[in-house]
């Protein structure tokens, strides 16, 4: 595949989990100094990676919302929630990634977490209710 070819992919892909709204924020913000970042993370993170076949892209967020725990990295965390929720993550299912990150990352950077994702999953309720959003699912449909 080309650079061009992953790069578009990597921006379709993108857009998917994350929406239009906010790649549309990123490419827009994103001055001379940063764009060329802003590009690397699409084609390789977004292209590259999420375009692969071993892991699903509910399993790929859950696995990033455990790693942005551990890296204690709210903004990114709170981005993610919100392609967990678009990729067909249950509230449950965050909420025991999260716990399960307590037990291996340490309680701080989790109680972070956990306030993070909590204001995440209620402003995605509200977008919800106003009929801008995805739907928040309680379970994990076991």
């Amino acid at each position: 595949m080309t650079d061009d070819a992953r790069l578009e992919q990597g921006e379709r892909i993108r857009r998917e989990v994350l929406g239009d709204a906010h790649v549309e924020r990123s490419l827009t913000k994103a001055g001379e100094f940063s764009r060329p970042m802003q590009e690397f993370v699409t084609e390789h993170c977004w292209g590259a990676v999420w375009s692969r076949r071993g892991l699903g892209r509910r399993e790929r967020s859950l696995v990033n919302l455990g790693m942005l725990t551990a890296l204690n990295r709210s903004h990114e965390l709170r981005v993610h929630v919100r392609g967990a929720i678009r990729n067909g993550c249950a509230r449950e299912e965050i909420q025991e990634v999260l716990i399960q990150a307590a037990i291996y990352c340490g309680v701080p950077a989790a109680m972070e977490a956990f306030r993070v994702t909590e204001a995440a999953l209620a402003e995605l309720e509200e977008e919800e209710r106003s009929g801008d959003g995805v739907a928040v699912r309680a379970g994990n449909g076991e």
